[in-house]
C-alpha cells in the first residue's frame, strides 16, 4: 500500500500541522496507475509539484478505512497522497518494488523529482528497500515489520542517504525492544550522518499508529505524537 504526498509549508494548511483524526469518512479518490490500484488524497492548498511523499501502509491496505484517513490527514497537512496495493502476497523486493516503481515513474511524468517515504508496519520494509536504492530522500517508519535486524540497519548505514525517523513502541514482536536498541547502536549517536532519530511510545503496541485502541490514553497519544513528529521530520528534511 503506497501513498504519495507533497508538502506545503504555509500557515494556510486546512488542518493544524500534525493533527491526525481517529475516525471519519475518506475524502480522496481511487485511481489505477499502470495497473496499480491507488488512493489519492489531494491538499486543498498549493504545494510544490516537484516533491512527493510515498505513503506505504500496513498489510490491511486500501480495505482499511484508517489507512485512507491517514492519507487524508497528510493531505490536510499539505501533502498530496497516494495509496497503492499490489504486493501483499509476497514481500520480497522483486515483488514489492515493481508496483512502487510504476507509481514513481508515473509521478515523475507529472514533474515530481524528489521523493520521501513513510511506512507503517508492513510498509516499513518497503521504505527501507527504497532507501537502499536511494530512490527517496527522507524516510519515516512506524512499528516496522519484516525487517532483518541488525542486517537491514547495517545496510541502511552503508547504502542510504535518507534521514530516518523510527516510531517504536513497547510491545512489538516484529520490532522488539532488543531490535530497537540494536538500531540505535548502529545509526544513533551521529553514526548515520544524514540524520537518525527513534521515538519510543511507552505503553503502545504494534499497530498503534493505524489500528490502535483510541480509548486507551497512551495509544491515542502515541498515534497523535508519532504523526506530528513525522510531519515535523518531513518539514525539516524535505
Amino acid at each position: 500500500m503506497l501513498t504519495t504526498c507533497l508538502p506545503y509549508r504555509d500557515s494556510k494548511v486546512h488542518t493544524p500541522v500534525g493533527r491526525v483524526r481517529h475516525e471519519g469518512t475518506p475524502e480522496g479518490e481511487m485511481l489505477t496507475v499502470d495497473g496499480v490500484r491507488v488512493y489519492i488524497a489531494k491538499p486543498i492548498v498549493d504545494y510544490p509539484k516537484d516533491k512527493a511523499v510515498l505513503f506505504l501502509t500496513d498489510a490491511f491496505g486500501l480495505e482499511l478505512v484508517n489507512n485512507m484517513l491517514l492519507a487524508d490527514d497528510f493531505s490536510r497537512n499539505g501533502f498530496y497522497g497516494f495509496n497503492v496495493r499490489k504486493w501483499i502476497s509476497n514481500h520480497t523486493a522483486e515483488f514489492t518494488l515493481p508496483p512502487l516503481n510504476k507509481v514513481i515513474a508515473w509521478l515523475e511524468q507529472q514533474g515530481v523529482k524528489h521523493f520521501a517515504a513513510v511506512g507503517y508496519c508492513f510498509g516499513g520494509c518497503y521504505t527501507f528497500y527504497l532507501a537502499f536504492e536511494n530512490r527517496i530522500e527522507v524516510a519515516v517508519v512506524w512499528h516496522p515489520s519484516l525487517l532483518k535486524v541488525p542486517e537491514d540497519f547495517e545496510h541502511y548505514l552503508q547504502k542510504s542517504h535518507a534521514p530516518l525517523l523510527v516510531n517504536s513502541c513497547t510491545v512489538d514482536v516484529q520490532f522488539p525492544l532488543e531490535a530497537q536498541e540494536q538500531a540505535d547502536n548502529i545509526l544513533g549517536d551521529g553514526k548515520f550522518a544524514p540524520g537518525y532519530k527513534r521515538i519510543y511510545f511507552e505503553g503502545c503496541t504494534h499497530g498503534f499508529a493505524v489500528r490502535g485502541d483510541m480509548s486507551d490514553p497512551k495509544t491515542k497519544a502515541g498515534k497523535e505524537g508519532s504523526f506530528k513528529a513525522t510531519v515535523e521530520w518531513l518539514f525539516k528534511y524535505f
